[in-house]
């Protein structure tokens, strides 16, 4: 199986990469630059050189794959009519494919599209109810799940997290330059969570044995506070334990509007994924981790 990956060389998209690489699957990576090029290439990773923006000039590459996984996306102003531009044009290719199987679309959606959801646990069955920052984002998931002749899926990660990465990275880089954790909240927003090679597994049982129009949600941890997460990398690094409250402006003028997610407060179940596909997440202790 040939398999297309957009964003392969991010946190998620790497971690899809070393999963697809351990079934022996021959992995394609969309790269912009030569350091993304070579990164891929690194990986035993085919690079296809190629912008986000115009996929006209390399999407030919999916009329030769069996499935395309995106991971990545852009998040400028015009980020909907770039997404409904690169969805369309590589629906496009797939569908001309042909052949006895159907090719494979899958797209990443997010935990903030379910919006805040309180002490309420969401499951693939809850209502979207996203920003409207990204709610465009809807949108396109739903082009993904309705095209013709291919088998499109969406999987909604968590907030991913390595020990040091990931959603947990800012932190980091704060008690690197100023020897404190900061936060946009008072500790109690809840994040549900899940380590970056238990999503990279999920994209790949997802890839081998979803159904077509399956939805999932690949969260490991239903919540954990973000107090808890800011004060057990505080207490690992020596530093005072108490997180400083940022105003969520601070992040939103640094990172644009789709940052006001790091401020929703949500609980997600991964329970579908485990019981349909088998998937087993071996991080099941985001403070254990960080501890």
């Amino acid at each position: 199986m040939r398999v297309l990956v957009l964003g392969g060389t991010g946190s998620i998209g790497a971690a899809v990469v070393t999963a697809l690489r351990s079934r022996r699957l021959e992995v394609l990576g969309l790269a912009r630059r030569e350091s993304a090029r070579r990164s891929l290439a690194a990986q035993g990773v085919t690079p296809v050189s190629g912008d986000l923006r115009q996929p006209e000039a390399w999407a030919d590459a999916a009329a030769s794959v069996d499935a395309v996984i995106q991971v990545a996306g852009d998040f400028a102003t015009d980020a909907d009519r770039i997404g409904r531009a690169l969805i369309a044009t590589l629906l496009r290719r797939l569908e001309r494919r042909g052949g006895a199987v159907a090719p494979t679309y899958i797209y990443t959606g997010g935990c903030w599209l379910y919006g805040a959801t309180g002490d309420r646990v969401a499951s693939e069955a809850s209502p979207l109810n996203a920003p409207a920052e990204w709610r465009w984002s809807i949108d396109h998931l739903t082009m993904v799940l309705e095209a013709e002749r291919v088998r499109g899926i969406v999987i909604h990660p968590a907030m991913v997290y390595e020990r040091d990465g990931g959603v947990l990275a800012q932190f980091h880089q704060d008690l690197a330059n100023i020897g404190r954790v900061r936060i946009f909240s008072d500790g109690s927003v809840r994040w549900p969570m899940v380590h970056r090679s238990d999503i990279g597994e999920l994209y790949a049982l997802a890839l081998e044995r979803a159904a077509p129009g399956a939805c999932y949600n690949g969260a490991a941890v239903e919540s954990v506070t973000v107090g808890e997460l800011a004060r057990a990398m505080a207490q690992r690094a020596g530093a005072p334990a108490e997180p400083l409250r940022r105003p969520i402006e601070e992040a939103v003028a640094e990172q644009g509007e789709w940052a006001r997610g790091y401020a929703i407060d949500q609980r997600l179940s991964g329970a579908k994924a485990r019981r349909e596909l088998g998937w087993s997440p071996a991080h099941l202790d985001p403070i254990a981790d960080i501890s």
